[in-house]
């Protein structure tokens, strides 16, 4: 695998499983060094830097609580000791990944629901980036997580899909904003995925049945699938797409 991302570093929030661990992988691959952040799963973000550093590459996780901004001043601070550690005082690739999850049709969902929603998978993104993107390198690279369920309605999420059409909408005002430093900004919006995220949902009902009957390539899809997507908006290749937000859902509802 060619290593075009050698000399970058790349900063993944929400690093130590399911799609974040397969994308930090996949950069390191390609030559990147890795800085990843976790919540609460210290054992699982040590050996996802571990792994990372079996590539022969940098890596080190910093826990930080995202399901608020309280915290993102002193993580800015740590990360900026951590690029100082590397010899850099900027960074190249962003990769807003953390995310989390409310099972509740809208009638059960509850005010503290959409307030721990909006914080993580809005909010945090939105004040995390405004605060690292005088950081970031210019022609480097944001990549945001959308979903699927931000253009299909899927009643269980209904207190997280339309926070992801939020989040994708102000990828395109990122991608307009710093696209004058050739920063550039695109999302990915991934279907119904076999992982951990999931695995509650998976658990209260036979939805990964029917987004295998419902997906025209006839299978659900797992965190490779979209990690793969990732390093492709991360490389030269990817140079000129912006404010773009790419399904990667194996042509669901199709």
């Amino acid at each position: 695998m060619s290593k075009e991302l050698t000399g970058k570093i790349a900063l993944i929030t929400g690093g130590s499983r399911n799609i974040g661990r397969e994308t930090a992988l996949a950069l390191a691959a390609r030559g990147a060094d890795v800085v990843i952040t976790y919540r609460e799963q210290i054992d699982a973000a040590r050996e996802t830097v571990a792994a990372l550093q079996a590539q022969g590459v940098r890596a080190a996780a910093l826990q930080v609580d995202l399901t608020g901004t309280a915290q993102l001043d002193g993580f800015v601070e740590r990360f900026k000791a951590q690029l100082g550690q590397w010899g850099r005082q900027d960074f190249d690739i962003l990769v807003n990944n953390a995310g989390t999850l409310r099972i509740a049709t809208f009638d059960k969902v509850t005010e503290a629901d959409l307030d721990t929603t909006f914080a993580t998978n809005y909010k945090s993104v939105f004040f995390l980036t405004q605060r690292l993107h005088t950081l970031l390198a210019d022609h480097g690279r944001i990549v945001n997580l959308g979903s699927g369920t931000a253009r299909i309605a899927f009643g269980p999420l209904v207190s997280y899909g339309p926070l992801k059409a939020a989040l994708q909408s102000l990828t395109l005002y990122l991608a307009s904003f710093l696209g004058k430093r050739g920063i550039t900004v695109n999302a990915v919006a991934p279907g119904g995925l076999d992982d951990d995220f999931n695995a509650p949902l998976f658990a209260m009902m036979p939805a990964k049945d029917y987004i295998k009957a419902n997906t025209a390539v006839g299978r659900v899809g797992v965190p490779t699938d979209v990690s793969g997507v990732i390093a492709f908006l991360c490389s030269p290749q990817a140079s000129f797409v912006n404010g773009a937000v790419l399904s990667i859902d194996g042509g669901y509802h199709l």
